[in-house]
């Protein structure tokens, strides 16, 4: 008869204290991959975010003198049955990150030193210019409001995979509104007149501007984490932000002689690409959780009444701008159409409803007289 001795488990957290299934493998495969095969991205974030129900034995290591752990689910009223099942689909991580950024750089590098090189802003329709300098200067001021709102809202994320989307999607904002200054200083310097410092003074106190400062500052002064990543990029994003990039400054500048500015500007219309993409994959985990689903999104939903009432104002307070140019070439009736059926298409891949007030029609104002260049 063989007696059967029984060990008894020792938990350490200690490099090589058990040894596990595929514990001398050469890979990572103590979590579940998304596909069929772990990636590089995944290796890079996966777990790397400690948490007391995976792997850290001890709990926190830290916390708050109030007794708050270092990093806390309390931090956004959205609840999930597993936050590490989030994948972001542009498996961006800290290189790769580098990587496009260095890209885009490079690419409005060479477009403004060659526009500059041809003296096209000599050539730019007088009216344009002065848009350029009071319109698109004071809009930066929105991308990196966003972008400060987002860099505060990453730090909260209960994981890597989480905070990794937010912090990447902050770092594109900050780029985009650094991108915008620089541009506008350099074709300054080949323009007559130009007063690098006049967007400042509309984006404060144009009443043009107001509402979407509004909307802004309301984004920067939620406390909700998650509000702060879903009302950028769900909200803000494509019925204020794409409204005016891509319904205004895209759709009239070459008709002004202008082939410089949209190319700077298509830079922020495919960071926003990759953001959404990020940001429908996460709240759509979380408003189909088979636990939480029904209360999150109830919570997205009024988020989205809550923020897109400012944007709907926003919009339509931006609307005289679309009357300033000499060769009007779009509308902004057909601008903010788009951007409704935008917000419509997002909110039905995140499976949560839109409230009538949100994608409303434009109300109808006077357009406001074209300024003399």
């Amino acid at each position: 008869m063989t007696a059967q001795v029984q060990e008894t488990e020792v938990k350490s957290g200690a490099a090589g204290a058990k040894k596990f299934p595929g514990w001398d493998s050469r890979k990572y495969n103590y979590y579940e991959p998304k596909g069929r095969k772990a990636t590089h991205y995944e290796d890079m974030t996966v777990d790397v975010q400690p948490d007391p129900e995976r792997y850290l034995l001890q709990n926190w290591i830290i916390s708050f003198a109030d007794g708050t752990p270092t990093y806390y689910k309390g931090w956004t009223k959205l609840q999930s049955s597993d936050w590490h099942k989030f994948r972001a689909p542009d498996q961006e991580w800290e290189r790769t990150h580098y990587q496009r950024q260095s890209t885009i750089e490079g690419m409005i590098k060479n477009v403004v030193d060659n526009a500059r090189k041809s003296g096209a802003p000599s050539r730019f329709d007088q009216r344009w210019v002065k848009i350029l300098q009071d319109h698109v200067g004071a809009y930066k001021h929105a991308e990196y409001g966003l972008g400060k709102a987002t860099m505060h809202a990453q730090r909260y994320g209960y994981t890597q995979m989480v905070n990794n989307a937010i912090l990447t999607n902050s770092s594109y904002k900050l780029r985009f509104a650094q991108d915008l200054t620089l541009y506008l200083s350099e074709i300054g310097m080949d323009l007559p007149v130009f007063d690098a410092t006049a967007g400042k003074t509309h984006w404060l106190e144009d009443p043009v501007w107001q509402g979407a400062r509004e909307a802004t500052e309301a984004v920067m002064g939620a406390e909700d984490y998650l509000e702060q990543y879903f009302a950028t990029n769900v909200v803000f994003e494509p019925l204020v932000a794409e409204l005016f990039r891509s319904g205004f400054v895209m759709q009239l500048a070459a008709a002004q002689n202008d082939f410089a500015t949209p190319a700077v500007v298509s830079a922020a219309e495919a960071d926003y690409e990759q953001n959404l993409a990020n940001t429908v994959e996460l709240f759509h985990l979380l408003a189909q959780d088979a636990e939480h689903g029904e209360a999150n999104r109830k919570v997205m939903e009024g988020w989205l009444e809550k923020h897109g009432a400012l944007c709907v104002k926003a919009a339509n307070q931006l609307q005289p701008v679309w009357s300033q140019p000499r060769v009007k070439a779009a509308q902004f009736t057909d601008a903010f159409a788009a951007s409704s059926n935008r917000l419509r298409a997002i909110c039905a891949e995140i499976g949560i409803e839109v409230p009538a007030a949100v994608a409303i029609a434009p109300a109808a104002a006077p357009a406001q007289p074209a300024a003399d260049a």
